[in-house]
């Protein structure tokens, strides 16, 4: 059941993702509902399907683990030095320098990176549908973006140096608050250690 709900949830929170890369039927859907509505749809279907992975994954590593493969304990040594360029790059997103520019889309970089690193440290099949799927809707939305005539984000200001320091500072404070507080008491994973 864990997995199903899982499966369903990814479902939801990927179809309003990929929906907003239709650019016209989402322009058709903006004309019809207003932006205030549009955005409160894709907001509670993104919720939704957040609360559905989180609950069916949580039900699942209770009582229906299923083991595909063993990763080596390297593997969780590499997921763990991984994350920490992830998060920078996720603050380079909103914090933009010349990692931005360099990168161009730091936040789906920043998304394939952790999906990848934890496809290496997690070998049970729903951690590989998990962030399998991440994987896989990051990889093609970088693919649409190349097709849409549109940058696919607000419009932020772009700076130099400076705001590399900060983002890079940023980044590692958000790696640290992940690893000791948000890893290991909501996930139930420690980061460091046993």
């Amino acid at each position: 059941m864990g997995l199903a709900l899982m499966v369903l949830g990814l479902a939801l929170f990927f179809s309003a993702h990929v929906f907003t890369t239709m650019r016209e039927a989402r322009a058709s859907a903006i004309a019809t509902l207003g932006e205030p509505g549009y955005k409160l749809i894709y907001t509670a279907v993104s919720l939704a399907g957040l609360a559905l992975i989180a609950w069916g994954f949580s039900h699942y590593r209770a009582s229906g683990w299923i083991n595909i493969w063993y990763p080596p304990v390297a593997f969780k040594h590499l997921t763990t030095a991984l994350m920490l360029p992830a998060a920078i790059m996720i603050v380079s997103s909103y914090i933009r320098g010349r990692i931005y520019t360099t990168l161009k889309h730091p936040m789906l970089a920043a998304v394939k990176l952790w999906a990848v690193a934890h496809l290496l440290a997690n070998g049970d099949l729903g951690s590989i549908i998990l962030f399998g799927s991440f994987l896989a809707w990051a990889v093609f939305d970088r693919i649409s973006l190349k097709h849409r005539g549109d940058a696919g984000g607000p419009s932020i200001p772009v700076g130099g140096l400076q705001n590399d320091l900060i983002a890079v500072s940023v980044g590692v404070v958000v790696y640290l608050a992940l690893a000791f507080a948000f890893h290991p008491v909501v996930i139930g994973v420690p980061v460091f250690g046993a």
